[in-house]
């Protein structure tokens, strides 16, 4: 599958890359990037809810009242979470969500993610580039110039490049990382999946195992 390269200002600059079969246009497994995408969200889950149960409150211990002849249920404690005040009765306790998948289906999982990109004539690969200090405006006119201003969008670098990271902080909508930060949420969340010229040897790479 061949695609055509566009410099910082978005022209086509006559060239053309091929993206390999392997990555880029596979038969999408959906079930691999349900699962693959539910442990990105799991794991992002902090799991710190917790509520304080009956031994955990303070208050007085003595039986509020006596245990027959009242008409009424028995009650020991004030504590007891059918009273105001007292404990929440099988609240949230602390938790880990996170889970594990083995490495082919993680794989697959991305594959299938790029492929639908691919599919959807939604990827752009990009001559890389450069700023000389970190400028939000540099980053806004790469944009504009590919179009995407108003659209969410992944930029994916070949290595880590300080500048561009930097002036992209801005944008909530757009988001650069290293090929090797490359996960199936991200990709299906962009609208526009911007790939760097220098990235296409190390997705594939990294992808093809």
């Amino acid at each position: 599958m061949k695609v055509a390269v566009v410099d910082i200002n978005g022209k086509d600059t006559g060239r053309k890359v091929e993206l390999s079969k392997d990555v880029f246009a596979i038969e999408p497994n959906n079930h691999a990037v349900y699962l693959d995408v539910k442990q990105y969200l799991a794991n992002q889950r902090q799991g710190t809810h917790k509520s304080k149960e009956r031994s955990e409150i303070a208050g007085s211990t003595r039986k509020i009242k006596k245990q027959k002849g009242t008409g009424t249920a028995r009650a020991g404690s004030i504590k007891s979470g059918v009273f105001k005040g007292g404990g929440r009765m099988f609240g949230p306790r602390p938790k880990d969500y996170s889970f594990k998948l083995n490495k082919n289906l993680k794989r697959l999982a991305r594959k299938s993610a790029l492929t639908m990109k691919a599919n959807d004539e939604s990827i752009v690969v990009m001559e890389d580039f450069n700023f000389d200090t970190p400028k939000t405006k540099n980053f806004t006119n790469v944009l504009k110039a590919l179009g995407i201003e108003d659209k969410k969008s992944l930029f994916v670098l070949g290595a880590s490049n300080k500048n561009v990271y930097l002036s992209s902080r801005n944008f909530v909508g757009s988001e650069v990382v290293t090929n090797s930060e490359l996960n199936t949420y991200k990709i299906l969340n962009a609208n526009k999946l911007v790939l760097l010229e220098s990235s296409l040897e190390g997705i594939e790479s990294n992808l093809s195992k």
